[in-house]
């Protein structure tokens, strides 16, 4: 199989699989490097075609009798014959073996008592050419009438070869190096990668382009008629005549690939899509929007599971939007490929939001959250997504991600009341303990919770090319020198905003790249080489950490503290600050900010004291989240290094430093007035939020991602087996 990607001047220009069959104009392998079954294009399959028939004479294709006019004796080994023989001892028939002149001796042995008829002389025992050595030795007539005798050979160990000794099963025979490294089809495949190609047949591995090849694969029309009968069974539409002067939008098919946390394709999934940009607002719609969790959010939920030390489940309402209710009537066209062929004039009502109406997920959230206020749940004062649930001195704890929600409860009877509560008017999909959720994987042990994105650290150096990079050991070099550069030559701003925005998604779980990609952010405009080559070796950093991630640890420390510091004029091009923050539950980093500041400091007392600003707004909100858990947080420690900024911020006085900061950052005097927060003074050393605002050598840098929580999978686990 020829190679999709442009490949280097020594490296292989082809792959090697096993041929499953066609998908027009393609050919489905089974890729033998990747273990996975895709679809390729150029294929070179090697098979063996014999001759067609009827061409030249009869004798040339009578492959048997060609060989028999040999007349050549067949060669056997010593072992062959000696096993061959002994088959045919155990196999042979009861009656008596007639003696060969050429194995039988002349005289016979008679009994010496009497030579009558009533004492036959006794049978002559076979006496065997002397053809193996130590053949004479086997007692070929030992054998019990009661045992069973097999209908093949069975290899037997000797008495002094244990069998503990033995490696690998006696009868595979002698096998060379060669053949014990290659191995065979056995070897290769095992009974998993057997299971997933035979799946794999029925399941399309390319995303069709038009409807026309989607319906000429069975594996998207079930997927597309799946979607159509969920339509029906909920009521979403009836067809109608058109009305006069209605306007009519138009459907698409959206078809995808579905993959499961490995990325190997799991199923076909067709989802039928209104048109909604020809929508107008007053007309077809008013209200649209529907709040979604945070990741932030999310994050939190997660360090208060790993305090109380409950498992998180997940689950996924199947076309969540099919169940939305709207007000507005809205008319659209008959799906492509599945017009109805007696009334294709007519149109279809729409009674419930379809995916891709303007309005759906505001009446998707309205549905759901109607449905679990009427079922005893209270929605969050602050974060409308969460609900919670009080029974007793136990907490239900739901976040709601549009249509996927993440669960958990100190008493598990909770749960499972809830997936009643759900099941009762929706269809759950997918359900289960927290593993992939929003691009996060989640391992949950009796240790604590470890998030990471080790399969999208993977998507993405596939994806720009950098899988074979070279790894870094820091993702910014003490002295990056990063600057506008103005003379450097531009590149492709698409392709360096595509990175950016892959590595911006990759700080959900990755603190340590959060400074370094926040810096390359700033030149996006224009950026240059020089640009470039700061983001590859990001890049080259994350091929030599793709396991690395946050730990929440299951201890009993509940702490809110919070990491405030800046650099001073960091930014070469305009010599503005960058703000840093960092905020811990315990030793559980649950957020972290890093900002250019918005106006030039004059110095490092006023850099320092905007960033706190901004680090106390971030505590006010986690305080105010948290009092939907039923915890109330006070006087939360804010670690300043800068002597001046914590004096600005306990004595609110006017003087040269302060007259000229924006009056939105000194809200945090009122909060220090009012107990909210506290300001603390901390060695530079100790500064966690350091992290954010510059780069470090690796020694400091290792430093850093331990003290913010931030460690390795293998690290993870073997804290996990130690706890066990």
């Amino acid at each position: 199989m020829l190679k999709k990607h442009e490949q280097g001047k020594f490296n292989e220009k082809v792959e090697e699989g096993y041929f499953l069959g066609y998908i027009t104009p393609n050919k489905r392998v089974y890729n033998i490097s990747t273990h996975n079954v895709e679809e390729w294009y150029h294929v070179d399959v090697q098979k063996y075609t014999m001759p067609p028939p009827g061409k030249g004479p009869d004798w040339m294709f009578d492959y048997s009798s060609l060989f028999d006019s040999f007349n050549m004796p067949p060669m056997y080994s010593d072992e062959d014959v000696a096993v061959q023989m002994l088959y045919d001892v155990q196999n042979a028939p009861d009656e008596p073996m007639q003696p060969s002149s050429a194995s039988v001796p002349s005289t016979q042995i008679n009994d010496d008592s009497s030579d009558t008829d009533d004492n036959p002389p006794a049978a002559p025992e076979p006496v065997v050419d002397n053809l193996v050595p130590g053949l004479e030795d086997l007692n070929l007539n030992n054998l019990d009438p009661e045992v069973e005798v097999p209908a093949h050979p069975v290899g037997r160990i000797n008495r002094i070869h244990p069998q503990d000794n033995i490696i690998g099963s006696p009868l595979d025979g002698v096998k060379t190096r060669s053949q014990i490294s290659s191995g065979g089809l056995a070897d290769i495949l095992d009974f998993a990668d057997v299971s997933f190609c035979a799946h794999s047949c029925f399941i399309s591995q390319v995303e069709p382009r038009t409807v026309t090849e989607a319906l000429k694969e069975e594996s998207w029309v079930d997927a597309m008629q799946e979607e159509l009968l969920q339509f029906k069974k909920l009521g979403v539409w009836k067809l109608v005549d058109r009305p006069k002067g209605a306007k009519v939008i138009g459907t698409r098919w959206v078809l995808r690939c579905k993959k499961d946390d490995h990325g190997i394709i799991v199923r076909n999934k067709a989802r039928l899509v209104v048109q909604g940009f020809r929508q107008i607002e007053g007309l077809d719609y008013n209200e649209v929007f529907a709040p979604v969790a945070r990741l932030e959010a999310i994050r939190i939920f997660l360090a208060y599971a790993s305090f109380k030390k409950f498992k998180v489940y997940q689950m996924d309402v199947k076309s969540a939007f099919l169940h939305g209710v709207i007000s507005e009537t809205v008319y659209v066209s008959q799906p492509p490929g599945f017009e109805d062929p007696l009334h294709r004039d007519q149109v279809y009502k729409l009674d419930k939001a379809l995916y891709g109406l303007h309005q759906a997920p505001r009446a998707w959230y309205e549905t759901l959250s109607t449905h679990l206020l009427n079922n005893g749940f209270r929605r969050g004062v602050i974060d409308c997504t969460l609900f919670i649930r009080e029974k007793d001195s136990d907490l239900l704890l739901v976040q709601v991600y549009v249509d996927d929600i993440i669960f958990g409860s100190t008493n598990d009877d909770l749960c499972k009341e809830f997936e009643n509560v759900m099941k009762e008017k929706f269809e759950m999909s997918s359900m289960g303990e927290m593993k992939f959720f929003l691009g996060l994987q989640v391992d949950q042990s009796k240790a604590g919770i470890f998030i990471h994105q080790t399969k999208y650290v993977g998507d993405i150096l596939s994806r720009f090319s950098m899988s074979d990079a070279k790894p870094a050991g820091t993702p910014l070099a003490v002295n990056h020198g990063i600057t506008p550069d103005e003379k450097g030559e531009l590149i492709d701003a698409t392709l360096y905003r595509g990175m950016i925005g892959s590595l911006m998604y990759l700080t959900a779980s990755r603190p340590d790249i959060m400074f370094a990609t926040c810096l390359c952010a700033r030149y996006q405009s224009k950026p240059r080489v020089s640009h470039l080559i700061t983001v590859k070796r990001i890049m080259r950093y994350l091929k030599g950490t793709p396991e690395l991630g946050l730990w929440y640890p299951n201890d009993d420390n509940f702490e809110l503290t919070a990491y405030s510091d800046s650099d001073y004029g960091g930014c070469k091009r305009d010599f503005k600050s960058t703000s840093a923050g960092c905020q811990f539950f315990g030793n559980r980093l649950v957020t972290w900010q890093c900002k250019k500041q918005t106006s030039v400091s004059t110095s490092t007392c006023e850099a320092e004291y905007i960033a706190a600003a901004s680090c106390c707004s971030q505590i006010i909100w986690i305080q105010q989240q948290l009092r939907d858990y039923g915890l109330h947080f006070s006087n939360t420690p804010i670690y300043v290094d800068n002597t001046a900024a914590i004096a600005v911020t306990k004595n609110p006085v006017q003087h040269s430093k302060t007259k000229h900061i924006d009056i939105k950052y000194h809200f945090i005097r009122d909060c220090f007035e009012k107990k909210l927060i506290d300001v603390v003074k901390i060695h530079t050393d100790h500064q966690k939020a350091d992290l954010f605002t510059k780069a470090f050598d690796k020694p400091r840098f290792l430093y850093l991602l331990s003290a913010n929580g931030v460690f390795q999978k293998d690290e993870v686990q073997s804290s996990s087996e130690s706890h066990k």
